[in-house]
């Protein structure tokens, strides 16, 4: 059977993902509109035998959404692969766009055999531990900045790597407004934040994932993380070395970027 060129994309893509290996740009078509994209993303992600670990959401500022005339952030896999321990080694190249700071949430499987939508107030039941969490964002394909949505949701939703900070158990706190900071002391960089920019917050931004997952009737039949979006934007690796993120009541974690 011949395969379509979107088969063909995706399986280079797919390679890339697994290999480490940078592309070729793939074809406007499959990024420029979010809703194709979401399409091919998930074709991408459909070819993938690594287990699936959790889930993470994209583009959660406002500023960034009304920029890119978007309505809502999208959301990704994050597979096992991806996933290391906090101050481990991550690689980066010309395509690495940058590192952020996230609340990341460790959800109970039984959302997974739960009934109706979730709002603010009832997520929380789902929660198990939180955590503070650092995400290395590019591409696999020879790319650079981002134009639309559709760019980084096709590409795996941009993730290339996560490090968990040491989980706490959940227990309801302002995390709406919680302080957070994240510095490179080789290159003097300090970029302050806070939760209020992850989609008005982490809770609300969790309650976009896990809404989106029931749509798309997913059971993993186990727990999982959520990762909920940057407090501190995308920020640029200037220089390699020890990145170290901090957000209030929750704790750090740190990356060694080389």
């Amino acid at each position: 059977m011949t395969k379509t060129l979107k088969d063909k994309i995706s399986d280079k893509l797919v390679t890339a993902f697994l290999k480490n290996k940078i592309i070729s740009p793939i074809p406007s078509k499959f990024t420029k509109k979010l809703d194709e994209a979401n399409k091919f993303r998930k074709l991408c992600e459909s070819k993938i035998k690594d287990p699936v670990i959790g889930f993470k959401a994209g583009g959660t500022g406002i500023p960034l959404m009304k920029k890119l005339n978007e309505k809502e952030p999208f959301v990704a896999s994050v597979f096992n692969k991806n996933l290391i321990k906090s101050g481990k080694n991550v690689k980066i190249n010309k395509s690495t766009l940058g590192i952020e700071l996230e609340v990341c949430f460790l959800i109970k499987k039984s959302f997974f055999t739960s009934k109706g939508k979730l709002n603010n107030k009832n997520v929380t039941k789902f929660i198990s531990h939180m955590a503070p969490c650092i995400e290395v964002v590019g591409y696999r394909q020879k790319k650079k900045g981002i134009t639309s949505f559709g760019d980084l949701c096709s590409d795996f939703g941009g993730n290339i790597k996560f490090l968990i900070g040491q989980k706490k158990k959940f227990k309801k706190i302002k995390i709406e407004n919680l302080k957070t900071n994240i510095t490179n002391k080789k290159s003097k960089q300090s970029v302050n934040g806070n939760t209020n920019v992850v989609y008005i917050n982490p809770i609300n931004s969790l309650r976009f994932i896990l809404n989106k997952i029931k749509k798309d009737k997913i059971n993993l039949n186990k727990n999982f993380y959520v990762f909920t979006g940057s407090t501190v934007g995308v920020v640029p690796i200037i220089k390699k070395g020890i990145y170290f993120g901090k957000i209030d009541k929750l704790g750090s974690v740190r990356a060694n970027i080389i």
